[in-house]
């Protein structure tokens, strides 16, 4: 007999930790004190938009393509040493 109930005391336990668990979770998220998350009617239909109602200053970079074109020809070559000035 004590070996089966020696079986069942980790899952026993294992079960009454998940439960208090999911309550604490319950309890937590819809409890008396955590009433609806009241948001403004402002909405804004770009991220600079948002940014500037959040108080925050935006300043655009310029555009440049993802991938430049490789320049056709021979590369450019340059002297491994400087001539000499006359």
């Amino acid at each position: 007999m004590a070996t089966h109930m020696s079986k069942r005391v980790p899952v026993v336990v294992t079960l009454a930790i998940a439960v208090f668990g999911v309550v604490a979770m319950l309890v937590v998220d819809h409890g008396p004190w955590s009433g609806p998350r009241i948001q403004t009617a402002e909405v804004h239909a770009t991220t600079t938009g948002s940014a500037r109602a959040a108080g925050a200053t935006v300043t655009p970079t310029l555009r440049q393509p993802g991938l430049e074109p490789v320049a056709p020809g021979p590369k450019p070559v340059h002297p491994a040493t400087t001539p000499a000035a006359p």
